[in-house]
């Protein structure tokens, strides 16, 4: 089987991603008038909607069908690959900007909505050309910015050049990306070929090369929003990828013995590939701010509250943290957690809604850590 085929069968359950931890305060903090927009770029982690008009073999990348959705105000689903809000959701609220971050490809989407910020997400879409490529219909992270630039036309007829400039300067642009690049590069092939469990010199020489390629392309984006006008951002690291529900299936399927196919516990390789992804992308951040004057670029850090939340789920609130809440939580995501599957009676006990996304209660959370990061830079 080529290896594209095996990226569709193995997506058709998956919908990885790269997991962001941008974290804020809780509802009842005060607005903050120095950031008044958010734009977001990313994948399905950040996506409210934007895949919604897919069809063929790109629909496995929306959520716009029961139960997704089903806790938000109007129990309806919306896109967003979750039970209810997503972190860039809780991040305009919480700064007392809007209740919720909208698609852009929204038809109904209003120049007022346009002016306090949108997002550009798109479900599969990652860092690179060939990952951006692999699925038609899916939004690139190059073309997410050609959004951009075409929503700051519009935002400009509304306000005024002045207005824009001045707006473009103070909001804050997310990024939350990176590990459909992973999936299609890195961990497809380890899982399927069985070699996720042992190590060698040259596979890790690979791993380092394209995690580098990855932080490359990624601080291309924020130099050509930089460009733009753009001063301040938020880059979310990895997730500890190896503890997603679907991954420590298809880890258990995979494993070399009898007692890792028995337990649920999350694939060492893969979290170390976040750690290591990690670490290259904050020193990178760190000499891009300083090569950008009056930028300020903060590090979103993905990995250590939600591994914390999969180990230590009881000191959250939660009572369940290896599986979703969608199905059997094992494999269930997009067009396998559909309407009519049997769900959790309470998602805000679970830290997963369906096999690779959070609840609207774990987002919560990451999001309410990430306020601090937001608030100092």
């Amino acid at each position: 089987m080529d290896k594209k085929k095996l990226i569709a069968i193995f997506h058709c359950f998956s919908l990885l991603f790269t997991l962001p931890i941008i974290s804020i305060t809780t509802a009842s903090s005060p607005p903050s008038p120095s950031i008044p927009a958010v734009f977001a770029f990313g994948d399905s982690t950040i996506d409210p909607g934007n895949n919604n008009g897919l069809t063929g073999l790109s629909a496995i990348f929306t959520a716009n069908h029961p139960p997704y959705g089903k806790d938000l105000p109007t129990q309806k689903p919306t896109g967003r690959f979750s039970n209810g809000k997503l972190v860039t959701d809780f991040l305009v609220s919480n700064f007392g900007i809007k209740e919720f971050l909208p698609p852009y490809l929204d038809p109904t989407l209003s120049e007022a909505d346009l002016a306090s910020g949108v997002s550009f997400a798109s479900a599969g879409a990652g860092i690179e050309n060939g990952t951006n490529t692999a699925f038609r219909g899916v939004v690139s992270t190059a073309r997410q910015l050609e959004y951009f630039d075409e929503a700051m036309q519009r935002i400009e007829r509304y306000v005024g050049k002045d207005r824009c400039e001045e707006l473009v300067r103070d909001s804050l642009f997310v990024f939350s990306t990176g590990f459909n690049d992973v999936l299609y590069n890195q961990a497809l092939g380890l899982l399927f070929n069985n070699q996720i469990f042992h190590d060698s010199s040259s596979s890790s020489n690979d791993a380092s090369n394209y995690q580098g390629i990855l932080v490359q392309t990624l601080g291309s984006y924020i130099q050509k929003l930089y460009s733009r006008g753009a001063r301040k951002f938020g880059v979310a690291g990895l997730a500890p990828v190896g503890c997603l529900p679907l991954v420590v299936t298809a880890g258990s399927i995979l494993a070399p013995s009898l007692k890792h196919i028995l337990e649920r516990v999350c694939v060492e390789p893969l979290n170390l590939y976040s750690q290591a992804y990690n670490t290259k992308l904050q020193a990178f951040l760190i000499a891009l701010q300083h090569s950008l004057p009056a930028s300020k670029i903060a590090y979103f850090n993905a990995y250590d509250p939600l591994l914390d939340m999969v180990n230590n789920p009881f000191n959250y609130g939660f009572e369940e943290s290896v599986r979703g809440c969608c199905g059997t939580g094992l494999l269930e995501v997009g067009p396998f957690c559909v309407s009519g599957m049997t769900t959790c009676v309470d998602p805000s006990k679970y830290v997963f809604w369906d096999s690779a996304h959070p609840t609207q209660a774990a987002y919560m959370i990451l999001a309410n850590q990430f306020s601090h990061v937001v608030l100092n830079i």
